[in-house]
């Protein structure tokens, strides 16, 4: 089974048997509470129905205990918070414009959208087999999506506000709400060229918004406010000491320039510029999760992470500011922010690129060249998450599941854009294509060999460093596209 599924049931037995002083301060299993109070009580919520499944689950001490009523219980729960996520599709297809016309439902862009969602490969595989919770907590995002395009906007801060409190990874879309709440909602009016009228700015709507966040924060952090364990509940949020990648390098820049690290420092050893003594075996690639030194390039910081991602993060802001377009603005803004972060963050998990891809959802069923670049991104990244399932009886499952997504996906949007270019060029479709050899060889011929034996973190690095670039060519090729665009006149005035 998934280590999640002990990083849960430790989080279920600690939130239903100890205080809440000691919910972040519990050490008996290595997997301690570091989820934001609004997960902990939702899983204090839950041990009060798995009590009735096997009360043993909810011993502190029972490191390791997966009994069958224990897995049972937690695929259920997963599979009963998925509702969420169901009604959230279900809005975001209500918020498409339907003007492309499609004789068969199966061409219609909601259908197609709604397939996406709700089939995406990489949520089925994270979520139903590998285990957690993350239909759920999407399903929150989408929903404050829906009401943003619908003008609801303090039902989407609301939304955004509480998703926070669930799982913090979401603040790498902050700045994409905060500047379109800002722009659309606090100022309520623009000039014809889409201007600001700066008399428009409502003072309401900023104090409206701002109790939304204040009580949604009194609400999660209050309790521990007032216990004075703020700073311990921060501290398991923010653990920096984790190092730079997760034992399973993410396919971000830090995957090339962790790989350029040890390509120097090969080389570095065979002109014998290194002293082989001194450099640390199994650098940075031995799969743990600790902070590593880098051996030839400077070695990054915390704060390093943090200033390349607000330099990476900072044009899609402007874009959103200064070319308003509306919902799509801010769709493109939200994407650009996900990918940003992704690409530049400290310890980012690689599930994190779903947190791009599932939005990207929207945009690809509008436009033919935003379908391309949600092409390259969605099989590159889900790739990218094959090593999470690593047993021999799951390779099958894993290969079909994501051929039956990719083939879906290809087939539904070049149908809708048949009219146009293909969404492809020869180029990114060779790039595509040598994933089917690296995954031969990853999995099938690397594990015969015996360099499996001296180099057993090869695949992982092949798969991270072949989808960084996959990755990486999709987000400057988005940013590209969002920064030579231009706006309608019709937009503008609105």
């Amino acid at each position: 089974y998934s280590t999640d599924f002990e990083v849960h049931r430790n989080w279920l037995a600690i939130t239903h048997n100890l205080p809440l002083s000691q919910w972040y301060y519990e050490e008996t299993s290595e997997w301690t509470l570091d989820y934001p109070p609004f997960f902990a009580w939702f899983e204090y919520a839950l041990s009060h129905i798995a009590k009735y499944f096997d009360p043993q689950m909810l011993v502190v001490e029972n490191l390791n205990y997966a009994s069958r009523a224990t897995v049972f219980f937690q695929r259920l729960s997963v599979i009963f918070t998925d509702t969420l996520f169901i009604y959230a599709v279900y809005e975001c297809c209500r918020c498409i414009n339907g003007k492309r016309a499609a004789k068969d439902i199966l061409e219609k862009p909601t259908f197609i959208l709604a397939v996406l969602l709700l089939w995406n490969f990489g949520l089925l595989i994270v979520d139903h087999i590998h285990f957690q919770y993350n239909g759920f907590l999407f399903g929150l995002m989408l929903l404050s999506v829906a009401r943003l395009c619908q003008k609801r906007y303090l039902e989407g801060a609301l939304l955004f506000a509480i998703l926070l409190h669930f799982k913090h990874i979401y603040i790498y879309v902050a700045p994409a709400y905060g500047i379109y709440l800002l722009r659309s909602y606090c100022f309520t009016a623009n000039n014809a060229d889409g201007s600001l009228k700066w008399r428009s700015f409502s003072f309401l709507h900023v104090t409206l918004l701002g109790l939304i966040v204040c009580l949604v924060s009194a609400l999660s952090l209050g309790p521990f406010l007032v216990l004075g364990q703020l700073p311990q509940v921060i501290s398991r949020l923010f653990p920096f000491k984790r190092g730079l990648c997760h034992a399973y390098w993410a396919p971000n820049f830090w995957a090339l320039y962790n790989a350029m690290d040890k390509a120097l420092t090969i080389l570095g050893l065979k002109c014998d510029f290194l002293d082989g003594e001194k450099i640390p075996k199994a650098s940075m690639t031995g799969g743990l999760v600790q902070e590593f030194q880098h051996i030839v390039l400077p070695s990054v910081t915390p704060l390093a992470t943090l200033i390349c991602t607000f330099i990476a993060i900072l044009p899609s802001v402007f874009c959103l500011w200064f070319k308003p377009q509306g919902p799509r603005g801010f769709l493109q803004c939200l994407v650009l922010c996900a990918l940003s972060s992704f690409m530049f963050g400290w310890h980012v998990h690689e599930k994190a690129i779903l947190l791009a891809i599932l939005p990207f959802s929207l945009l690809s069923i509008q436009r033919a060249k935003d379908a391309g670049i949600y092409l390259i991104l969605a099989t590159t990244g889900h790739f990218s998450l094959f090593p999470l399932l690593f047993t021999p009886a799951e390779l099958p499952i894993k290969i079909l599941l994501m051929l039956l997504f990719t083939v879906y996906s290809f087939s539904s949007l070049k149908s809708l854009f048949r009219r146009e270019k293909p969404l492809l060029n020869w180029l990114e479709t060779i790039y595509l294509i040598q994933l089917v050899p690296l995954e031969i060889f990853c999995e099938i011929l690397f594990p015969l060999t015996p360099w499996k034996q001296h180099f057993p973190f090869v695949p992982l690095l092949l798969t991270s460093v072949y989808c960084a670039l996959g990755i990486t060519y999709a987000w400057l090729k988005l940013y590209v596209s969002v920064l030579t665009e231009r706006i309608p006149v019709r937009q503008k005035a609105e």
